[in-house]
């Protein structure tokens, strides 16, 4: 697989060379942020970065289609030199887009995990777990083929297949969905998804997430509701999430968000909150969050965990 990814990123290089007179475009952007975390009250603050370059080279075809190649070089990347994430895009003039994601594509699924409106960071992001999920995603990871089509009527249909064999599903994973935005009623926007995964072979468990949100002025607010339910097993793993946000300024953004999930054994759900806020200058982004879970790990005598992250973001 390293060996395709390698040949088909060396001959796209190559037809990029060959009509970036007349067709070619290469374009280059980047990024750099600093945080302040703790994901834990009791724990020690940290400080952190990461910073990224963006390397993006398109070109139409003789048929129509525009092909897109793009790599990112992060200073943080170990495993893989200074490679991040990295992908070739097929548009086929008027069919839809076709993604290949050697790193870094979402799966449908993924990409709905938690649509709900939010400045920053969603309510149960960067805070310290218990082993369990806090959240209904599918699943993600390298070699993963998309297709988005174009939108009708305001529907647009999505599909994704991952390909290797992790343990976690037992070989190919695949998920699809849906999003409408009603062109008569503006600001709504309507999202499915669902994917089957397979973690126990024989014992399929089918994944699903359904949202709506509404944009009314400066006001959004959303509500999701996702669902893992497993053919062998008494109860299904659930989710429930709101968020409302407020565009104070074309500059300043809040939020406030809540998140429950049960594993199907608790007796009591996890319950999250979290306030967001996002103020950007230019090409200077103040961003932050306040993140609470109660009832961790499903048990109602568990200490209460509070986090914060802030994090000022540098794009250029």
């Amino acid at each position: 697989m390293n060996n395709l990814k390698k040949l088909g990123a060396s001959a796209l290089a190559g037809s990029l060379v060959a009509f970036s007179a007349s067709a070619g475009e290469m374009t280059v952007s980047g990024g750099a942020n600093l945080y302040m975390t703790t994901t834990d009250e009791n724990g020690k603050t940290t400080f952190s970065n990461d910073d990224h370059v963006t390397f993006s080279g398109s070109g139409e075809l003789d048929n129509g289609m525009t092909v897109t190649f793009s790599l990112q070089l992060d200073g943080d990347e170990s495993d893989d030199g200074a490679i991040d994430n990295h992908s070739i895009t097929i548009d086929t003039d008027g069919s839809g887009t076709i993604t290949y994601a050697g790193h870094g594509g979402d799966s449908v699924l993924g990409g709905m995990d938690d649509k709900t409106p939010t400045a920053y960071e969603e309510a149960w992001d960067g805070l310290t777990q218990t082993g369990t999920d806090s959240v209904i995603n599918g699943y993600g990871g390298n070699d993963l083929i998309r297709y988005d089509s174009p939108s009708i009527n305001g529907a647009t249909v999505h599909a994704s297949v991952l390909l290797n064999s992790a343990a976690a599903y037992n070989g190919v994973y695949n998920d699809f969905g849906i999003t409408f935005k009603p062109e008569m009623a503006e600001g709504l926007e309507i999202g499915y998804a669902m994917g089957e995964t397979e973690a126990t072979a024989g014992t399929p468990i089918d994944d699903s997430t359904l949202y709506v949100k509404y944009a009314y002025g400066p006001i959004t607010v959303g509500y999701q509701q996702s669902e893992s339910d497993a053919a062998s097993a008494t109860n299904s793993d659930e989710s429930d999430t709101i968020g409302i946000s407020y565009q104070v300024t074309d500059d300043f953004s809040v939020s406030y968000n809540e998140h429950t999930y049960n594993d199907g054994d608790w007796t009591s759900d996890e319950e999250y909150s979290g306030i967001s806020a996002s103020y950007t200058m230019g090409g200077i982004t103040i961003a932050g969050h306040m993140n609470t879970v109660e009832n961790r790990g499903g048990s109602a005598t568990a200490a209460d965990v509070e986090g914060y992250e802030l994090n000022l973001g540098f794009a250029f």
